[in-house]
């Protein structure tokens, strides 16, 4: 299939039937990974603080506290799953930071509420698109900042595990825009693209762990993958593993620095 051509899209994944309840285990990164995360996002923010925050598609809350401790707050998380709000509630609880039932196409906060909105892998489970720009647009205030850490039709990560589950690739040029797409639905509405951005992404470090945390199936590709892949591919994992043949290489993912309309 070529990069360049749009596949047909695929079935929206649902947080309330799968992954809620193993998700913040199976997409648990390190504390300096996290770190290094908030170090990044930090350059592209304005200096002073505390900062008002949006962390949209909030999922478990795998940012949200990091994201009131980096920049003040009060942080905002917004997630329209009910068991992934409610797991954030038990798991990542913070005194700035409140978790809130909402969508990218319904924000629940006023006008010009926020100096900067988070979207990290959460873009591509947008089903309408140009509402969540108006959205987001609304609740930023003038020349807020917009960070969307997303995957790209037209750069899908070779990631560790990628050869096990050979038909990962298909899945993800389905499920997700290139980027020019993803950029034409802001700059359409007035925003102004400062930076597109390729990163090095950390390295797991403990690929037992790694593996174990993958196996939870908290990634959304594999919803879409058959359980005869599935089950094959991690069992030629495991043999890698065991037999110390199992290896990480780099690996990097994108995201573009978006400024609201003045």
């Amino acid at each position: 299939m070529e990069a360049d051509t749009p596949p047909q899209p695929l079935a929206p994944v649902d947080y309330n039937r799968v992954q809620h309840q193993g998700y913040a285990q199976g997409r648990a990164l390190p504390a300096d990974a996290i770190a290094h995360y908030m170090t990044i996002f930090g350059t592209h923010l304005p200096a002073y603080r505390p900062l008002v925050g949006v962390d949209l598609g909030s999922g478990t809350g795998r940012f949200t506290p990091a994201l009131a401790d980096a920049f003040g707050g009060p942080l905002y998380g917004v997630e329209p799953a009910d068991g992934m709000r409610q797991a954030a509630e038990a798991g990542s609880r913070h005194p700035q930071v409140s978790y809130l039932a909402g969508r990218a196409e319904a924000i629940p906060l006023p006008d010009a509420a926020a100096d900067f909105v988070l979207m990290f892998l959460s873009w591509h489970h947008v089903t309408d698109k140009p509402s969540a720009v108006r959205e987001i647009a609304r609740v930023l205030k003038p020349a807020g900042r917009l960070i969307l850490r997303g995957t790209f039709r037209d750069r899908i990560p070779d990631h560790w595990w990628r050869s096990y589950f050979p038909s990962s690739w298909d899945i993800e040029r389905a499920m997700f825009e290139s980027e020019a797409e993803t950029r034409s639905h802001f700059e359409a509405a007035g925003f102004r693209t400062l930076e597109s951005v390729q990163m090095e992404l950390p390295f797991e470090g403990d690929l037992a762990a790694a593996v174990a945390r993958l196996k939870l199936r908290a990634v959304s590709v594999f919803e879409h993958i058959g359980e005869t892949e599935m089950t094959e591919g991690f069992a030629r994992m495991d043999a890698d593993l065991a037999a110390g043949t199992l290896i990480e290489k780099p690996t990097t993912g994108d995201y573009i620095v978006f400024e609201a309309p003045r």
